[in-house]
């Protein structure tokens, strides 16, 4: 994939992708993994700014809450290149207010929106799979249903052509070097760090690859 400096990137998601923008500025991007992306890619701008960035993550979101908003927070900007990171709150919510997701309804409505999107809009895509550092007994036992859940979104991911971001693979090895907490306290909403790392990734897997150093540790 390549990310030329006319593209749009749209980026949507939970309160990961959100990262505490400030959702009556349009333009803002959050403190998070968007950020440092587009903060790279003006860097590496030929002339001008680079490529216009959108922030559309609404924290708490699930698969379900992205269905309800998709007309509008993503084909009605028509953006060139979408990227999309769900999945958490739909394990996170079933465990603790028993709101139900299944695995098999989460996969469909995924597959909706990205078959939907590819087809309005001829976009390329991006998808970055949900995550978890345990810090508690009790998140140990999310596996049971996150773990179903990554594999769901993979397996749309493939039926797609979209780039993978593995964070479900990158978090947890990077967890293996230093505590848990210098990438995500609460296991699931990356530090500064944790989100540098998921940007990394992103621009590794869309050709772009790093080139802002990494927070002190």
């Amino acid at each position: 994939m390549r990310i030329n400096d006319d593209d749009t990137l749209l980026f949507i998601g939970d309160s990961i992708t959100d990262a505490g923008r400030d959702r009556a500025d349009p333009a803002s991007l959050g403190h998070g993994y968007v950020h440092e992306i587009a903060r790279t890619l003006r860097e590496r701008a030929h002339d001008g700014p680079g490529p216009r960035v959108i922030n559309r993550g609404i924290g708490g979101d699930r698969i379900y809450d992205l269905e309800s908003r998709w007309a509008a927070d993503v084909i009605g900007h028509r953006p060139t290149v979408v990227t999309v990171k769900i999945g958490i709150n739909d394990t996170w919510r079933y465990h603790d207010s028993g709101l139900p997701s299944p695995v098999r309804e989460f996969e469909a409505c995924l597959d909706r929106l990205l078959a939907d999107t590819a087809r309005r809009l001829s976009a390329r895509l991006v998808v970055i799979t949900p995550f978890l550092l345990p810090v508690t007994p009790h998140q140990e036992g999310w596996f049971d249903d996150l773990s179903p859940r990554t594999d769901a979104v993979l397996r749309v991911a493939a039926d797609h052509g979209a780039q993978l971001v593995r964070a479900d693979l990158l978090l947890p090895r990077a967890a293996q070097d230093r505590p848990a907490a210098e990438l995500a306290p609460d296991g699931v909403h990356p530090t500064p760090l944790g989100h540098r790392l998921i940007a990394d990734a992103w621009l590794a897997a869309v050709g772009v690859g790093a080139s802002a150093p990494q927070p002190k540790r």
